[in-house]
């Protein structure tokens, strides 16, 4: 047995940290674990869950709309803001429970308390006022949202981090943004039947996403009310005697609402961590540098998770740690891929993708064949709804492989992992091609576009 109080410490009690801790310790290691929030990261506190229950609660008001197309006689419907917090708060303090669980039942140390690196091997406890030792340290502390927009009166706007407990429903709400966060707050509040105005500094929203899937999104977005300013920054800030805040525009306008909201990025959490004392290197945003194997510059300490500013999704984040696991722990070296990695964007019309965008493919392919469906989805026929689906296949005209692939409808996110599975495969679009349909759904879209809509020749669209 070493000197060491333990054989692992991880700082952070995220996604990506508590995994590495309770696989650690269930291999018979002394792993602590610490947390000076609460258990579950990010994404369980203060992200894509809360996120996601809050997405279903403001797609009932459609839902509700949609059942008179079917036959249904749908009463007056009334929404209780205070009642969904209510019940959130409850399922995440049950999946928080969960985490911690798991860290207990494999023998691992759960300390509620903030801890700061002292050395390479040295982690001070700020809640106990103690220090202890550790032959290895991960450091898994993610991060956290942008609160300072360098714009007077910023300090009256809440985050990703407040939204989730805010007293009531706005009326209005003008949010600052234009990626993953900012479009699905838009969505969601304007599904709960607030009057949402979106500032995005850009020429689009979603930047890196496909043009079609971003352009499309605008013009559902505007079509369910959202008012979306383009190319457009916050001057200033200012309370009203009413209780309201007036945002003023950089192109002279001015927007009132009850609350401003700043999805404007994420920074490292990693001010006042220590990192100087442990001789770790970070760079100029205080993002801690990595080499291929999630290992730091300092040979005990490794890093994983958004702190690292690879991508910045939780799956990555587990997968760094189970990464990190084999090489450090099992002797199998093993580096995180970070190839065809599916995402989804829980807007309303939702997304789904994975792989390269057209332009993208565009750079790296001298000749693509593109496969393009925009139709409206069975759902809505009876509804009278213009709302329409996208599908969108990109290959490599030369291998036949597909090498992008991008959904905008309902049940994207989903479609989004099955076809993860087959892009990362490699599928050509041969493979696609000889797959039976499933009738009637909108996925057969995706298996029955058997000519090209059109090609791309070094860069260059061909029509026809």
């Amino acid at each position: 047995m070493s000197n060491f109080d333990y054989d692992l410490f991880v700082i952070g009690g995220g996604s990506g940290g508590v995994r590495a801790g309770r696989l650690v310790a269930g291999m018979g290691k002394r792993v602590g674990v610490a947390e000076e929030y609460r258990w579950g990261g990010t994404c369980v506190i203060r992200g894509c869950v809360p996120k996601k229950l809050m997405v279903y609660a403001s797609q009932f008001s459609e839902e509700f709309d949609a059942a008179k197309g079917f036959g249904w006689c749908v009463g007056e419907s009334t929404f209780d803001w205070k009642t969904l917090i209510a019940n959130k708060d409850v399922e995440i303090e049950r999946l928080e429970g969960l985490y911690q669980k798991g860290l207990a039942n494999n023998n691992a140390d759960i300390i509620n308390s903030r801890a700061e690196l002292r050395g390479k091997h040295e982690v001070y406890l700020k809640a106990l006022d103690k220090t202890v030792t550790a032959e290895k340290i991960l450091i898994a502390v993610g991060g956290t949202p942008v609160r300072n927009s360098g714009v007077e009166g910023d300090e009256m706007c809440i985050t990703s981090d407040e939204v989730f407990h805010l007293n009531e429903l706005p009326n209005s709400i003008v949010i600052a943004g234009g990626g993953y966060i900012a479009v699905e707050f838009a969505c969601i509040f304007a599904g709960l039947g607030s009057h949402v105005t979106l500032v995005y500094r850009g020429e689009q929203i979603l930047r890196r996403f496909d043009d079609d899937i971003r352009n499309a999104l605008y013009e559902e977005m505007i079509a369910k009310g959202i008012d979306v300013r383009l190319g457009q920054t916050f001057s200033k800030i200012e309370g009203t005697s009413d209780g309201e805040k007036e945002v003023s525009l950089s192109d002279g306008s001015i927007v009132k609402a009850d609350q401003v909201m700043l999805a404007i990025g994420r920074s490292p959490m990693t001010k006042g961590l220590g990192l100087d004392a442990a001789g770790v290197e970070s760079d100029g945003r205080g993002y801690i540098k990595v080499d291929d194997y999630s290992k730091t510059n300092v040979d005990n300490i490794w890093s994983v998770g958004d702190v690292i500013n690879r991508v910045a999704l939780t799956p990555v984040a587990i997968h760094e740690s189970m990464c990190l696991i084999e090489t450090e722990f099992k002797g199998n070296p093993t580096k995180p891929d970070y190839g065809l990695i599916a995402t989804a964007v829980f807007s309303q019309p939702e997304i789904g993708t994975v792989g390269l965008s057209e332009d993208a493919a565009s750079k790296k392919y001298a000749e693509l064949n593109v496969f393009k469906a925009h139709f409206r989805p069975m759902k809505n026929t009876l509804l009278g709804h213009t709302n329409k689906m996208l599908m969108k296949i990109i290959v490599d005209a030369t291998s036949d492989v597909v090498v992008g692939l991008h959904v905008m409808g309902h049940g994207a996110g989903e479609m989004a992992q099955a076809l993860g599975i087959a892009v990362k495969m490699k599928a050509t679009k041969a493979d696609f091609d000889n797959t039976m349909a499933v009738h009637p759904t909108a996925a057969e879209e995706l298996v029955t576009m058997y000519a090209p809509s059109y090609k791309v020749i070094n860069g260059e669209r061909q029509e026809g």
